[in-house]
């Protein structure tokens, strides 16, 4: 049972970060944040389809990368609660991989304008921003997130015994 739970562990540590690594790398080219975000940390978000670990490592990575990132409070806590809840739909829906990417993208679709008219200030209406942070969320999640799927699904049985 120890070994278990250090593995879940273990597991969720190293998916936290990824996330933060690729939201980094993301953000040293300028995509990762504003109206127009294509993280590409967000391409992790297909992982609960394969790794029950992945939900909290992806909150926690999330968590982690707006702190780092120097984002308001309440980018901190509703993009990594948007995240969360993308991810525990992901896992609900991890029977279909073509489902399971949707519900990062309403997720952050949905939350992300009110934080970026709110907490920042952004002048642009709510609608406008659901189409731009939406736009990012299908590259990042729907065309990346099925690119790692494809990827790691060939080794399902070998990675995640």
């Amino acid at each position: 049972m120890r070994n278990n739970k250090t593995s879940y562990l273990t597991q969720s540590a190293a998916v936290a970060a990824v996330y933060v690594l690729l939201t980094m790398l993301a953000a040293a080219m300028g995509l990762s944040s504003g109206q127009i975000q294509v993280r590409f940390s967000e391409a992790l978000t297909i992982l609960p389809c394969f790794l029950p670990a992945a939900v909290p490592g992806l909150f926690i990575g999330c968590l982690l990368s707006n702190i780092l990132s120097g984002c308001v409070v309440w980018d901190v806590i509703f993009g990594s609660l948007a995240t969360l809840l993308g991810a525990v739909g992901t896992r609900l829906l991890r029977k279909n991989r073509w489902l399971a990417c949707l519900p990062p993208i309403l997720a952050n679709t949905v939350i992300v304008p009110f934080v970026l008219v709110y907490a920042y200030g952004v002048p642009e209406g709510i609608p406008y921003l659901m189409l731009t942070v939406g736009v990012g969320e299908v590259i990042s999640c729907g065309i990346l997130g099925q690119l790692v799927y494809s990827a790691l699904d060939k080794h399902r049985n070998t990675l995640f015994k």
